[in-house]
């Protein structure tokens, strides 16, 4: 019998509040670790304190996500080669198995140019997968803002007002790069227009890591429970339940909207349930 899957929580589900809250609400409800969001909060970017939570409140550090987004630009320095080698050391150290990224963004040309090869170096080199994560198309304005001198940029990269361009170098679906291993965002799926099973099916074996999310296909990113939205959260549940998939599923879920305590560990319990129910093997 193959053995049950494990579901863990991305510390970004109960921004604004910090990293030990994860921790806290993860150990409460029963999840079985927690993937953390390294970004500007200060105890994310420490990792031995992160360590410390993580022996306090019984609850392993299952993965790490890279400081690789637009608001992350300048966590742990402006060097995103040395960022991610950094991100896989941190997981050495907190026994995750993953880290999580992004693909680089087209502007990060050094970076984007070796990115295949740092990311299988370090595999080659560690036990740590580096599971390259699905992205989606900015509409041009949110990225660039709506002035005059900020519409050229724009259309100088090739976009339109309104309209979706790519930020990522090859593209936002990693599929396009070389890698051996993906992480799979279904709010992502959802704010590109992705087909999630068929992207599932692409990634075959090299699918090792699950943000469980939802989305309605808005512009920006929703990261709804799963279940709220119209990606097909219970196919891709039930195709990992009935594969060989050794990897793992992570509530990375918006909550940011929640008034209380309670209500917060409402939506935290009913993501949970969700997958426990549908990851069922």
């Amino acid at each position: 019998m193959r053995p049950a899957i494990k579901v863990g929580l991305s510390t970004a589900s109960v921004y604004p509040l910090r990293t030990e809250a994860a921790f806290d609400y993860a150990a409460r409800l029963g999840y079985d670790g927690v993937e953390l969001m390294v970004w500007a909060e200060t105890v994310s970017q420490d990792i031995d304190a992160v360590q410390e939570l993580s022996e306090r409140y019984n609850m392993p550090v299952l993965s790490v996500h890279a400081p690789c987004l637009l608001i992350s630009q300048r966590v742990w320095g402006p060097n995103p080669i040395s960022k991610l080698d950094r991100s896989v050391r941190a997981a050495e150290q907190l026994g995750a198995q993953t880290v999580v990224v992004h693909p680089p963004f087209r502007w990060q040309r050094r970076y984007a140019e070796g990115f295949s090869a740092q990311v299988a170096e370090l595999e080659a080199t560690s036990d740590i997968l580096v599971a390259v994560e699905n992205m989606f198309p900015f509409r041009a304005d949110r990225l660039f803002g709506a002035g005059q001198s900020s519409i050229e940029r724009m259309r100088k990269r090739g976009g339109r007002p309104g309209v979706g361009i790519s930020a990522f170098a090859p593209s936002y679906d990693p599929l396009d790069g070389n890698h051996a291993h993906y992480t799979l965002d279904l709010s992502h799926t959802a704010t590109a227009g992705t087909d999630a099973v068929e992207m599932a099916r692409r990634m075959g074996e090299g699918l090792v890591h699950l943000h469980l999310c939802d989305g309605k296909g808005a512009s920006a990113d929703e990261h709804l429970v799963p279940g709220r939205g119209t990606q097909p959260t219970v196919e891709v549940c039930q195709m990992l339940a009935a594969s060989d998939f050794s990897g793992h599923v992570i509530l990375e879920v918006t909550t940011s909207a929640a008034r209380s305590e309670a209500e917060r560990e409402a939506l935290l319990t009913e993501s949970l349930e969700f997958a426990r129910t549908h990851l069922l093997r």
